[in-house]
Order: C-alpha cells, then structure tokens, then sequence
C-alpha cells in the first residue's frame, strides 16, 4: 500500500520529490528565543569554492520566513557554508547550506525553502530562476520561539536596531534610541593573522596584518575561539572596548585596491564571484560576540579606490553577489549599519577605479533597500557632499560624516547642516560623525594629549549636543597607532573615559533626545552648545563657565539645575530655579575657564 501512495504521487504531482519529505529536514541550531539567531542548515549538493558551475553564483537559496499570528514575513537570502562547520575545519567543499534568522516575535514561525540552480541565478530577481536546485527546494516547516532572556549590554535584550524616519535610531523591543561612540580605527580591523586565507604573507602590504596581541590579555575562560585557541587576540579587543564603555567598531569588508590590501570577502584578490567560506564563518565568530557585548558592527563596504572594483562602480553581478553574500551571513545582527562607501564620489583623483556618481550611489542604497528584509540603516561617507541623496525618494537612511579640520571645529556645523537639510527635503536623517578631525592626526594616542580637548569639546560634545546619534573616532595616518597600524586600543585609554562620561550623562539624566532640539542661539555666547525641548528639559554645553540666562516666561513650576564635568564625570553642583522669569543660572564657584555641561530639568 505504502509503495502504490509513492506511485500515485509521482504521477498526479510532477513536483513531488521523496527527498523534501525525507532528506531536507535542517539541522536547527541556536536558541529558540526571540532576537536570538535561528540558524538552518541544509544537506544539498556537495561543491567546493571552486567548483566551475560556481556555487555562489549559480545556486540561490532563500528561505521565506513567516508569523502566522502577526502576518509578519521575511525573506532571507542563504548561502553556501561548504562542511557546515569550515571556522574550524578550513573546509572549502561540503554539502551544507544556511541561512540565518532572529526572529522578532515569539511564538510559531513557518518557514518555506526556495532553492535554485542555474547561470547568475543567486543575482536573479526572478522567483523561479533557472531551474530547482531540488534537496531542499520546497521544504516547509516550522518552530516554536520562545521570550529572550538576556538583560543589559546584550542586544538581544533590546531587539533590532532600525530606522523609523527620524534623527534617531530605535530598539524595536524597547523602543528606547541608540546613542554610539566607538572607534573608527583601524579601518583594517579585520585584517587579521587568525584568520584563513593567504593575505598573510603575500607580499601585499603584510606589515599591515594584525596579531591584536595587545588585547589577548583582556580575553576571558568562555569567551570563543576557533582552531584551537585562535581569536583571543580580536575578541580580546572587543571585551577591552566594551569594558571602557564603548559601543560601537567599525570596519571595511573590502580594502583591495585600498590603503591596506588585506581586507576582502573573497577567495583571492581579483576573483569576484568565489568567497572564503571558513574566514567568512571567522568573520561571524567575531561579530556575534559583538552583539553580546553591546556594540554596534559599522559595516564599511568599500573604501574610495575600491568605488569601480566590481561592474566599474554599477550595480551589477558582482557587486549584487557581494552584497547579497553580506546580508545573508550578517544581515540577521541587531545593531548594524550598511555604508556604501568610504570617501565616495568623484572628489579625489585615486587612480585606481572609477568613482561614482549619483545615479550609481542610489542604486547601491536601493539594493540594500530592497534586499535587506530588515529596516536597516544605510549610510553613505561622504566624498563628495549628500546633496543629491536627500529627500523622500532616497532610500539613504542617514550620513556617515567626515570633516577636515585638526582642531575637529567643523563637526558641530556638520551635524546641524544635515540635520536640517534633511528634515526639509522630506526624510529626517539620523546623523553621524564616523571621521573626526583631519587625515593626518585626528584623534591623538594619550601619550601626544592626555586632555584630548579639542576632541572632547569641538567633536564628543559638539556633535551630541548638534542632535547626532553618534560619533566613531579615526587615529590620523601619521601617529603611531594609525588608521592602519593600530592594534592596542589602549593607546587612547584616557580619552574612552571621557567618551564614557558622556554616554553615562545622557543615560543618567533619561534626556529625551528624540524630542529635544540643537538650538545654540539659547544662550549669548558664540560658542556654547544648547539642546533642549521647551519648558522641560534644556542642556547646555559650555567651553568655559558663565552665568546662563533661560526664557522661562511661559513656564511655572521649578527647576533642577545640575553642573557636570566632562573631564572626570562628576556634578559638581546642583541647585533650583523657578520658571516664569528670565531663569538666570549663574555659574557656580568652579573651574570656569574649562568647558562644563548644565543639565535644566522641570521638577
């Protein structure tokens, strides 16, 4: 009987395949809990990195991924993860095949598995590309998610980080905006010694090649590893970061033709559609860590030479494939932005590739766009200025700003200018400052400026108190430990306890700066910063100490004002005024030639 059901089958469903039934069960790993990562893997055809029907590029796997009781309902893309364990292994050939999900609410989840095979099918927007890739293709089933148990720096506490059209971006489990100071340098982070590939020792700029050996110290008994104690070194820098208060890195993924050479996704330097499957699965080691320390992963796609490296800076096979590799092993992270370029545009004459211009810089932001199932941030450093990106039709979410002086005086103008430009073209953008400074030192080691004023007052403060969500800090070409040579973050030890002090001053005052406004001509003076939301909370930033004068007129009641220092972290005095008047706040007996933060608060 069972054998005449399987005939039927066959003949009245040409479709029907034993295998989906039988052999394209996944192996579900990760913890079935909401924002925690669910991966899938699948038996499918065995291929290795270099197979000549290209296993990247020829084969499509996504998996449609849906809530029935919210009608939620991503599409994820996969990829090719050769023995399913290549981390450790170095494996280049296997049979298995993933893709990453973190759910976003609990409860039962159905997934469906499209899997294609034939030429260029991986970049085809077409449902039904070439042929079925058969093994899992078809496959439907199901889990069960239960509620997150993480607290505190975990972001899985917190849910996905998004953009929801405003100057700030929002946790989509507690609704609270994310605020980010972290390190821009190296910009070769992950030009690294313990992980696979040849950049080593290739004769390409391997000076430049990390050990980290700075920052093993600071790895701890459970933190991972791969190969057998590989990776202390980076995950150990990371553990330092997040021990300083920081909360975001940020990285190149491509720097071929760049200042450095050793960063790429890609099995070697000049072939473009092949990836290093187990230095990818590295890659993920290190980031996924990232999120259980609370920081932010800047993804860099490419740097300014590399602008016409892949389709001569179009959107075409390749770099569709480089994104699309990007999104499905690392699109499932909660807090990430993707940044279509370092110094992008025609503003340098590089001599390497071609830049680009507007028409290619929108059509990188709309793959990602429509690609990433997730509403993600998309950012673009500028080059030449984002004019041309604004308004309502662009699907940029927000500028990743550099600016060019040594004393960092252009970043406070820089944020409000974008901050503004943006809200009037129609799409507020969330702003922020990724390249302090001037190329040549920007942020100093604490050995050249224990103080760091300069980058305390023109640059940390200026650009939270312009309404920026963040800042990362670059190290300058010509220190010691540059955007390229750094590897021991503690070199500006003492300046990542100022950054610190900040983050604790916004959080611990609950500011509400998704209702608070850049308004500088609050006060007389020329150089002191105010943000504010009328009659209830007003911050104002002074580089040296003097009385203030309010506009309470139209406000009763009284309020509590608390003097800060941005040095050392302390309130140093605190004391009431009543509203309905001038509300003169005169300066207490401090230190008055130094710069000082004021925090006004209704009572």
């Amino acid at each position: 009987m069972k054998n005449f059901i399987i005939v039927f089958l066959l003949l009245v469903i040409p479709n029907f395949c034993i295998a989906q039934s039988v052999d394209a069960e996944p192996d579900l790993t990760g913890e079935l809990k909401k924002w925690h990562k669910v991966t899938l893997t699948f038996d499918g055809p065995v291929v290795s990195e270099q197979d000549q029907f290209n296993p990247f590029l020829h084969y499509r796997l996504n998996v449609t991924f849906t809530h029935p009781k919210s009608g939620k309902q991503y599409n994820k893309p996969g990829y090719y993860a050769a023995d399913g364990k290549a981390a450790n292994t170095s494996a280049s050939s296997g049979n298995k095949w993933r893709v990453h999900f973190a759910p976003d609410e609990t409860g039962r989840w159905i997934y469906k598995v499209n899997f294609r095979k034939g030429q260029f099918s991986a970049v085809s927007e077409q449902q039904d590309t070439g042929v079925s890739g058969e093994y899992m293709d078809g496959a439907v089933g199901e889990f069960i998610i239960q509620a997150s148990d993480k607290s505190g720096r975990d972001f899985r506490s917190k849910g996905r980080l998004e953009y929801v059209g405003k100057h700030y971006l929002e946790f989509a489990e507690t609704g609270e905006p994310f605020l980010k100071v972290g390190a821009d340098s190296p910009e070769n982070f992950l030009a690294y010694e313990d992980f696979d590939g040849t950049f080593h020792d290739d004769g390409r700029k391997d000076n430049l090649v990390k050990s980290w050996a700075p920052h093993v110290k600071d790895w701890t008994q459970g933190d991972p590893t791969w190969q057998k104690g590989k990776g202390k070194g980076i995950i150990g820098a990371l553990n330092y970061l997040a021990s300083e208060g920081l909360n975001a890195v940020s990285f190149l993924t491509l720097s071929t033709e760049g200042d450095d050479h050793n960063v790429f996704p890609h099995t070697d330097y000049t072939t473009h559609d092949r990836f290093d499957v187990s230095k990818l699965d590295q890659w993920e080691i290190v980031f996924e860590h990232a999120d259980r320390l609370g920081i932010f992963l800047h993804f860099k796609t490419q740097e300014v030479e590399n602008q016409g490296l892949l389709d001569n800076g179009g959107v075409g096979a390749m770099r569709k494939l480089y994104y699309r590799e990007l999104i499905a092993r690392f699109g499932h992270h909660l807090a990430l932005n993707w940044n279509l370029g370092e110094e992008n545009g025609e503003w340098v004459d590089n001599h390497h590739t071609p830049p680009q211009f507007t028409h290619q810089r929108s059509i990188m932001t709309e793959f990602f766009h429509e690609n990433d199932p997730y509403p993600r941030h998309i950012v673009i450093h500028n080059g030449v200025p984002f004019d041309d990106l604004l308004g309502s039709k662009s699907k940029l979410t927000g500028p990743s700003i550099q600016t060019h002086r040594e004393d960092f005086g252009h970043v406070h103008d820089a944020v409000l200018e974008w901050r503004r430009k943006s809200a009037d073209a129609g799409q507020p953008w969330a702003v922020a400052v990724d390249e302090p400074g001037d190329h040549r030192y920007s942020l100093v080691p604490d050995n050249v400026n224990p103080d760091h004023d300069n980058a305390r007052q023109n640059a940390l403060w200026g650009s939270f108190m312009g309404g920026a969500w963040g800042i990362e800090w670059y190290f300058g070409y010509q220190n010691e430990h540059s955007d390229l040579s750094a590897e021991d973050w503690r070199s500006r030890d003492l300046f990542w306890d100022q950054c610190r002090y900040l983050l604790q001053f916004f959080e611990e005052n609950e500011l509400p700066v998704r209702l608070m406004h850049p308004e500088d001509e609050l006060t007389e003076k020329e150089d002191d910063y105010v943000l504010y939301t009328p009659g209830e909370v007003y911050v104002f930033y002074q580089k040296t100490a003097d009385d203030i004068s309010v506009d309470l007129s139209e406000y009763n009641g009284n309020y509590n004002v608390r003097w800060f220092n941005p040095r050392t972290g302390e309130y140093v005095y605190e004391t009431t005024i009543e509203g309905g008047g001038s509300g003169l706040i005169e300066a207490p007996e401090i230190e008055k030639n130094t710069d000082w933060a004021i925090v006004v608060r209704k009572i």
